[in-house]
C-alpha cells in the first residue's frame, strides 16, 4: 500500500513538528500540522533568547522550508486539548498516525508548598520569564509581565539558566548605562558585558549593582551544561571540565553570581508579595542525590525570584501520564501507552524545554553546544541541531513501519478529515496561504526597531 494513501496528524510545527512533517511529507504522505500559535516556531521564537538574531532567522526559515511542502496541510492557533479532544482526534478522526511534537511548556515546580501563588508577585518562571523577555519590546504585547530587579535569585543550574542570568544582568547594565548617558543595547552586551565596560573605561563596580546570583543544589562540574559522553571516568573528568569552563566563562562576561549546593526549602513573603527564598545546604550522596543538610537554612532576600529547573510537558486530558511525563510502551518507536498509532517525539518525549533536545528524538553526544557557549559560534549551535534532525529521521523510519502496517483510511475518511481541517482553517481566519500568514503575524524584531541590520 502506497504511503500517499495514509493521512498522519502532526500537533506542533516548531523543530520536531516540522522535521516529522518534512520527513513524512516527502515519503507522500499526507500531513496535516496543528499549531497551538499563530506562527509555528515554538522555543526558537519564544524561548531562545533574543539576542540570536542570526541563529533564529536561520532556524525560522528552515521550519517554513518544510511545512510549504505540498503534502503539508497547516493549521495554526489551534491546540490540543483546549481546541481539539485528544481522544476524539485519536479514535474517531481516522488518521493513520497522530505524531505528538508538542514540546515541553509547563514549568517544573518549585518544590516549596504554596509558592505558586505569587506568581507575578515576585515569583516568575523560566518560560513565561523568556516569553515576556523575547517579545516586551513589541508595542502591542499583552503576555505575562515580569519586572527585572537588581539582586534578583535564579533558581536553576542549566544552561537555560544561565540564559536567564544573562538577560537579567544585561538588562540591570543597559538601564545602568542609560542613567550615566551611555547608549547600548542588547545585541552589544550579548558579545559581553565585560567589553563594553572596557570600551568605556569602566569597572562592573562602578555601577552599583548587586546583579543577580543563580542558585545550584550541586557542584559545578555536575551542572548539566553540555550533552557530553560521561560513560567513562576519562570522559565524566573531560566534561567536568568543560561544565567548569562554560560556567566560568559566562561569569567572567555577564557578572552574575554563582551559589554552588543550595536547595530553596521555604520562601520569604512580606506585604503579599515573594520576598525571597529559605535555602539549605546540600550533600551529595554515593548515588549522586543532593541532600539537604539539617540545620544549614538561610533566609535570602530577593525582589525577584526567577525558577529555571526544567520544563515538562503540559497535561493533557486522554493523554496517559507517567510521573511528569507522557507514558510509552516499553519500545523503541516511542508509541503512547493504550494508543496504536499514537507517538511521541521531541520535547515531549524527552521531558526537557532545550531548544537543542528537541530535535534529538534521544541524546545526541555533542562538543558543539559547549563550544558555543565558549565561543560564541552559532553555527556550532546550528550545526548540532542538523545532526539532531538527523536522528529524528532514523526514529521516523520506525513510525513508518509501524504505518506501513496498518489499513489507510479509506476516501471518505479522508474527505470527512480534510473537511474538519478547512473548516478549523475557516475558524481562525487562515486561507491555506503560508506565506502570507507568516508575514501578517510575525511579530515586530528589537533590531529592527533599533534600526540595526544583521547580515
Amino acid at each position: 500500500m502506497p504511503f500517499s494513501d495514509h493521512v498522519v496528524a502532526v500537533f506542533g510545527g516548531a523543530v520536531s513538528g516540522a522535521e516529522a512533517a518534512w520527513q513524512l511529507a516527502t515519503r507522500g504522505v499526507q500531513v496535516v500540522v496543528f499549531e497551538q500559535n499563530k506562527l509555528p516556531y515554538g522555543k526558537i521564537e519564544d524561548g531562545l533568547p533574543k539576542w540570536h538574531v542570526r541563529l533564529r532567522d536561520k532556524e525560522e526559515a528552515r521550519i517554513d522550508q518544510k511545512l510549504t511542502h505540498p503534502n503539508v496541510i497547516f493549521v495554526p492557533a489551534i491546540k490540543l486539548g483546549r481546541d481539539l479532544d485528544f481522544e476524539d482526534i485519536a479514535r474517531n478522526w481516522g488518521f493513520s498516525a497522530i505524531l505528538l511534537a508538542i514540546g515541553a511548556w509547563r514549568d517544573r515546580p518549585l518544590p516549596i508548598p504554596g509558592v505558586d501563588q505569587y506568581i507575578g508577585k515576585g515569583l516568575c518562571y523560566q518560560n513565561a520569564f523568556m516569553y515576556w523577555f523575547n517579545h516586551m519590546h513589541e508595542p502591542n504585547y499583552d503576555g505575562p509581565k515580569c519586572q527585572i530587579e537588581d539582586g534578583a535569585i535564579v533558581v536553576g543550574g542549566g544552561l537555560a539558566s544561565i540564559d536567564v542570568c544573562k538577560a537579567i544582568m544585561m538588562s540591570l547594565v543597559e538601564a545602568r548605562l542609560r542613567q550615566r548617558g551611555i547608549e547600548t543595547h542588547l545585541f552589544e552586551l550579548d558579545k559581553g558585558i565585560d567589553r563594553v565596560l572596557q570600551r568605556h573605561g569602566l569597572r562592573f563596580e562602578d555601577l552599583q549593582l548587586q546583579g543577580c546570583t543563580l542558585f545550584y543544589r550541586r557542584r559545578i562540574e555536575d551542572m548539566p551544561l553540555t550533552p557530553m559522553d560521561t560513560s567513562t571516568p576519562e570522559l565524566l573528568a573531560k566534561a567536568q571540565l568543560v561544565r567548569k569552563k562554560v560556567l566560568t566563562h559566562a561569569m567572567q562576561k555577564f557578572f552574575f553570581k554563582v551559589a554552588l549546593q543550595h536547595v530553596p526549602v521555604d520562601k520569604l513573603v512580606a506585604d503579599d508579595r515573594l520576598a525571597g527564598l529559605v535555602f539549605c545546604r546540600t550533600q551529595l550522596q554515593e548515588d549522586g542525590r543532593a541532600v539537604a543538610i539539617p540545620g544549614s537554612e538561610r533566609p535570602v532576600q530577593a525582589p525577584l525570584v526567577v525558577s529555571s529547573i526544567g520544563s515538562i510537558p503540559e497535561v493533557i486530558g486522554g493523554i496517559p501520564m507517567q510521573g511528569q511525563t507522557y507514558k510509552l510502551v516499553a519500545d523503541d518507536c516511542c508509541m503512547l501507552d493504550g494508543f496504536e498509532h499514537v507517538f511521541v517525539i521531541g520535547n515531549a518525549l524527552t521531558g526537557r524545554g532545550n531548544i537543542n533536545e528537541s530535535l534529538k528524538h534521544g541524546r545526541i553526544v555533542s562538543e558543539a553546544l559547549a563550544n558555543y557557549y565558549l565561543n560564541d559560534d552559532e553555527a556550532a549551535i546550528a550545526a548540532a541541531i542538523q545532526r539532531a534532525e538527523e536522528k529524528i529521521s532514523s526514529g521516523l523510519v520506525r513510525i513508518l513501519r509501524r504505518i506501513g502496517k496498518r489499513k489507510p483510511p479509506d476516501a471518505s475518511t479522508r474527505q470527512r478529515i480534510f473537511e474538519k481541517v478547512k473548516a478549523l482553517q475557516r475558524q481562525v481566519g487562515y486561507d491555506g496561504q503560508y506565506t502570507q500568514w507568516i508575514e501578517r503575524h510575525r511579530p515586530i524584531r528589537l533590531e529592527e526597531m533599533l534600526g540595526l541590520m544583521h547580515e
